[in-house]
């Protein structure tokens, strides 16, 4: 089974969402979805500045198998994007809730948190899934 981190909050679209200092929230893949795209070998990643809209395309990830789009969990804007993965996109693969973080974004209302899946919301989906 996937790693499911009880702190993260989750989209229907395997998207994992991290609360920090100040509101900020950083975003990544899960684990499930790592995953199911095997070997990531490049990503387009958003650019900082830009203003995303809740689940709308906001990047690319690339792996041996297939593109995916990434989309953003909430509305807001990217702040920080993680240029480690320019050089080193298998990070998403080998830790995708730590150094394989995506970007970070500033959210423009946090009450889109509240739509987005707990833990078990999201085991639970996966498991239906399954």
């Amino acid at each position: 089974m996937s790693e499911i981190p009880a702190e993260l909050k989750y989209t229907k679209s395997h998207e994992w969402i991290r609360q920090e200092g100040q509101g900020d929230l950083t975003v990544g893949i899960t684990d499930q979805a790592q995953e199911m795209l095997g070997d990531i070998v490049y990503v387009e990643l958003p650019e900082v500045g830009t203003t995303v809209r809740a689940g709308v395309e906001c990047m690319v990830i690339e792996s041996v198998k297939a593109a995916s789009d990434v989309y953003a969990p909430v509305e807001g804007e990217v702040i920080e994007v993680n240029t480690s993965l320019t050089d080193q996109p298998e990070l998403i693969n080998q830790k995708s809730y730590d150094e394989g973080w995506l970007f970070r974004l500033r959210p423009s209302n946090t009450a889109d948190l509240d739509r987005l899946l707990d833990a078990k919301g999201y085991a639970d989906m996966i498991a239906a899934e399954g």
